[in-house]
């Protein structure tokens, strides 16, 4: 029964250590988050996924206008990230 015992602190101290780590990296990442902007972030994560499907539809297009527009448009959303991410 002892050892059951000790078991029991052991996995319980184990889950406190856990608990606690677990809490700094809350603490961390509030601190690290508290200089970025919320809205940028979300405008350059938008213009990544509007760049992903124009990419997409690059590699679909068959008219060498509409393969023209779209390479455009890419290097525009490709200028608007670089301007947010910096």
């Amino acid at each position: 029964m002892g050892d059951a015992g000790e078991g029991l602190v052991d996995a319980e101290s184990r889950l406190a250590e856990r608990i606690e780590e677990r809490e700094e990296e809350k603490r961390k990442a509030r601190q690290a988050g508290k200089g970025t902007d919320p809205e940028r972030i979300r405008q350059v994560e938008s213009l990544k996924l509007a760049r992903t499907e124009m990419q997409r539809q690059l590699e679909l297009a068959t008219h060498p206008t509409r393969k023209q527009q779209l390479t455009q448009a890419l290097a525009e959303i490709d200028k608007r990230i670089k301007e947010l991410s910096s």
